[in-house]
């Protein structure tokens, strides 16, 4: 065989290594190519990841966005109707408005004739603090003067109340005598009873008018006196006035009269002694119940009824002592 037919082992070694540098090259290339391919894919991946977390970020703010237009609409809806409202509202204030402003300018002309008003007072007010003023300096300048004045008014009143002192102190010692004097004339009149008094009307009273003799007119006058005294101690002192036609008279000395004199009947008894009202008070005091028991006994004794008024020593007692000069008589 010829050197150029035939192959060496040497040149098919050669040939092999040559080949097998080209494909580690390509092999190099493609593993490179690989590498590259891998990173492109991983940053691929790292990018699909980001662009769906924008993705889902971007669905959060649209649904944000959509519940913020919601709510936006609905106010803008809310506000329309507010305004609808209000354009109502102000459709139906507007009279109100216009009666407002005419009491505006009522009040703005009322509020100019104020200040006027208050312009000529604050003017005045000043003349009065200069006229306070002067009239201050004026004091000032007197105050001995009233202080004087003021000294002698107090001596004035301190004298007045002196005075006023004296006469009450006066006054509280009168009226301290007038008391003893009424205690010791109730005393006195408390001394005699009613039984007593007509025991004296009968022993000393004359059996005729004729025979009556100074002494035996005055110890009836005496008898008289004992008796008003002895009623007025006897009246009860929270006994009202009679009255014009009502008639009074004491319980206590109407029922002792009787129970003196065995008198039952009472009604009968009262309108019999009634004729015995010699001061026409229509008050029967103790001496004319005693005088009406006497000839009311005596009627119905069957005696002859003395008249109601004749004038016996007694009855001309109680007449003198019915005065005004008696200060026991009754009102």
């Amino acid at each position: 065989m010829s050197e150029e037919g035939t192959v060496t082992p040497e040149l098919e070694m050669t040939e092999l290594q040559q080949r097998l540098d080209e494909e580690s090259d390509r092999l190099k290339k493609l593993y490179s190519a690989y590498e590259a391919q891998e990173k492109e894919l991983i940053d691929m991946k790292a990018e699909i990841e980001i662009l769906e977390k924008e993705i889902i970020e971007r669905e959060i703010e649209k649904e944000a966005q959509d519940n913020l237009l919601s709510r936006k609409q609905n106010r803008i809806n809310e506000l329309e109707m507010s305004e609808a409202r209000v354009s109502q509202r102000v459709e139906h204030l507007e009279p109100e408005l216009q009666k407002m402003e005419e009491k505006y300018s009522r009040e703005k002309d009322r509020l100019g004739k104020v200040f006027g008003i208050a312009e000529e007072l604050d003017n005045d007010l000043r003349l009065a603090v200069t006229e306070l003023r002067t009239r201050d300096e004026w004091y000032v300048d007197h105050m001995g003067l009233f202080e004087d004045l003021n000294k002698a008014i107090k001596q004035r009143y301190e004298m007045i109340e002196k005075a006023i002192e004296a006469e009450k102190e006066s006054q509280h010692m009168g009226r301290a005598i007038t008391e003893k004097m009424e205690e010791i004339i109730e005393s006195r009149a408390a001394e005699m009873t009613i039984e007593e008094a007509e025991a004296q009307i009968d022993a000393e009273s004359p059996q005729t008018d004729n025979a009556s003799t100074p002494e035996e007119e005055e110890a009836p006058a005496e008898v008289s006196e004992t008796i008003q005294e002895t009623d007025a101690s006897e009246a009860p002192a929270s006994e009202a006035p009679a009255s014009e036609n009502e008639w009074n008279w004491s319980e206590s000395v109407l029922a002792g009269v009787m129970e003196k004199h065995n008198i039952s009947d009472k009604e009968g008894f009262i309108e019999f002694a009634k004729a015995y009202d010699k001061d026409n008070n229509r008050y029967l005091k103790g001496s004319e119940l005693g005088a009406a028991a006497l000839d009311w006994v005596k009627k119905e004794a069957g005696e002859e009824t003395a008249e109601p008024q004749e004038s016996t020593p007694s009855n001309v007692a109680q007449t003198e002592w019915a005065t005004n000069d008696d200060p026991w008589a009754d009102a």
